[in-house]
């Protein structure tokens, strides 16, 4: 199955989507309860008009697939593996991902394939809306270029970047001007992620 998935009518990238059984859970156990945290403190969920925001995702050190959460799961406040997609392929390049579960992975999948292109050593990225570190972070942690939409080649191109040219291989987290309230962290795992977040969040007094 192709899905053209889309953000407020703006084709991000094709979707190649293959039913199949969800993965067990002690595979994404970890996955899932961060999750669930950042949901419980609202950095994860849907606004108002229905959109969703915010997902995490995990890979196997040295693995080019990976898990993350599926799409319009935003509204749950928590979710088990039925609720999570594995990405078996991708190409940034030509704006593609192949996915097989229960349900199709995130609308904003291709910015975590960006990140994990980085570095092998990444296995976890956690995508939030945080307004207070989205503002408080503008210019002090690593910003993309607020032309740059997220989920698209330009963007992975653009976090590419600031890995060679900024201090991010050390903060681990960055800002996307281009995406309001938009916040990046990865780590070596999902915890390390989530600790990269609260780490920047505390040391801005956000």
């Amino acid at each position: 199955m192709v899905i053209e998935l889309r953000d407020e009518g703006v084709t991000k990238y094709e979707c190649i989507f293959r039913e199949a059984e969800a993965p067990p859970y002690h595979t994404v156990e970890r996955l899932v309860v961060v999750r669930n945290e950042l949901f419980r403190r609202g950095w994860i969920g849907v606004y108002p008009d229905g959109i969703g925001f915010g997902n995490v995702s995990a890979r196997s050190l040295g693995h080019a697939d990976f898990y993350i959460t599926g799409t319009q799961t935003g509204h749950k406040a928590r979710l088990n593996e039925q609720d999570i997609c594995r990405v078996t392929d991708y190409d940034i390049a030509r704006n593609r991902v192949v996915c097989e579960g229960k349900v199709a992975a995130s609308s904003e999948a291709m910015t975590h394939a960006a990140v994990y292109a980085l570095d092998d050593a990444i296995c976890a990225v956690i995508h939030v809306h945080y307004r207070a570190l989205w503002q408080a972070g503008m210019g002090n942690l690593p910003t993309t270029a607020s032309a740059v939409a997220y989920g698209t080649p330009a963007m992975a191109a653009e976090m590419a970047r600031l890995y060679r040219a900024s201090d991010l291989p050390k903060t681990r987290v960055l800002i996307m001007a281009g995406h309001e309230e938009g916040v990046i962290a990865f780590g070596e795992n999902t915890d390390a992620a989530l600790q990269a977040l609260l780490t920047a969040a505390a040391h801005l007094h956000v």
